[in-house]
């Protein structure tokens, strides 16, 4: 919001303009993804906050394809990385090449240095390689040969991972899941959806070209979005409110290590940029329970003997939301 009596700047759109730029990327990805306006609304929200989104689930449920159809709608320049076991942290940030005309060695750029990166199936790939991503993940940089590279602003890193196999995978540690804003869960579609994807499909749909989406916003309009989020304002019994959530999960007895202070702060961007998007001027209560799930679960560790119970991260968090007093 603009401060008390100060002029908006000239031709700069307001946030009425730029939530109805926002909207329109959601309208263009359903027309090839169907029954997922929850995880377009993650994509958004990670996007204008700033931040990086794992998406799991299991085959065929379009997780690649909502990447995509985001990416296309966006008009960013996007890059896909195939995660697999022999993949080389070079090829993934760029690696040094001799030139034999100029007689030394050049940095030739990775797909990193792209907007939106797609990291397909993330945890078929060894540490070593998903290491690499930690630094451009944080820092939006890459450092080679003693340089270091600046990253494409925007930059959202978007993973996907299959939660049922297991053979020939890698578990992410907790350094790199730290890295990810939000986890979101990419479930079945109901029947109606389902229908609704056989029927395009029916009628020529194909997922492979994407032909039927363009872009609908500007990366003018997208960096005005991510300013005006930045100044959405909050209280400080909201923030206290986030604190005394994440100390909640530290002592929960199912929990063996609970949200740090970088989940804290992390919960408090995706909430200012949800509010944002609901049309709020201001960050409330209802927007950091809305968000704290799909930031916090993929945060906190759970006990042996919880797991064993069928306790989830989900069910923890909701019982801390439960628990925790709301200020009025």
């Amino acid at each position: 919001m603009l401060a008390p009596n100060s002029a908006p700047e000239p031709h700069a759109p307001d946030d009425a303009a730029l939530r109805v730029a926002m909207q329109r990327i959601r309208v263009e990805v359903e027309k090839a993804v169907v029954g997922q306006g929850g995880i377009i609304s993650g994509l958004l929200v990670a996007l204008l906050a700033r931040g990086h989104v794992l998406l799991e689930g299991v085959p065929g449920v379009a997780k690649t394809l909502l990447v995509r159809s985001f990416s296309r709608a966006l008009g960013l320049d996007t890059k896909r990385v195939q995660f697999t076991p022999d993949l080389m942290p070079g090829d993934v940030t760029g690696s040094l090449i001799y030139d034999a005309k100029a007689g030394e060695f050049e940095f030739r750029r990775g797909p990193v240095f792209t907007n939106v990166l797609l990291a397909d199936e993330i945890n078929r790939t060894p540490p070593k390689t998903q290491a690499a991503l930690l630094e451009a993940m944080e820092e939006r940089q890459v450092s080679a040969d003693g340089q270091t590279l600046a990253l494409p602003d925007p930059f959202l890193v978007a993973a996907t991972q299959n939660p049922v196999e297991h053979e020939g995978t890698y578990t992410l540690p907790e350094a790199q899941l730290d890295r990810f804003m939000m986890k979101l869960i990419v479930d079945l579609p109901d029947h109606a959806a389902e229908l609704q994807v056989l029927r395009r499909h029916s009628d020529g749909f194909s997922p492979r070209e994407l032909t039927e989406l363009h872009a609908v916003t500007t990366p003018a309009e997208l960096l005005a979005a991510q300013q005006a989020v930045s100044r959405v304002a909050v209280a400080d019994d909201v923030l206290a409110y986030i604190v005394d959530l994440a100390r909640a999960t530290r002592s929960a007895p199912s929990v063996e290590l609970g949200a740090s202070p970088r989940a804290s702060a992390a919960l408090l961007a995706a909430a200012k940029a949800w509010a944002w998007l609901s049309g709020s001027v201001a960050v409330t209560p209802d927007h950091v329970q809305a968000m704290l799930t799909p930031v916090w679960r993929h945060r906190i560790s759970l006990r042996p003997d919880a797991q064993m119970e069928g306790v989830s991260a989900d069910t923890v968090l909701a019982a801390v939301v439960r628990q925790t007093v709301v200020p009025i």
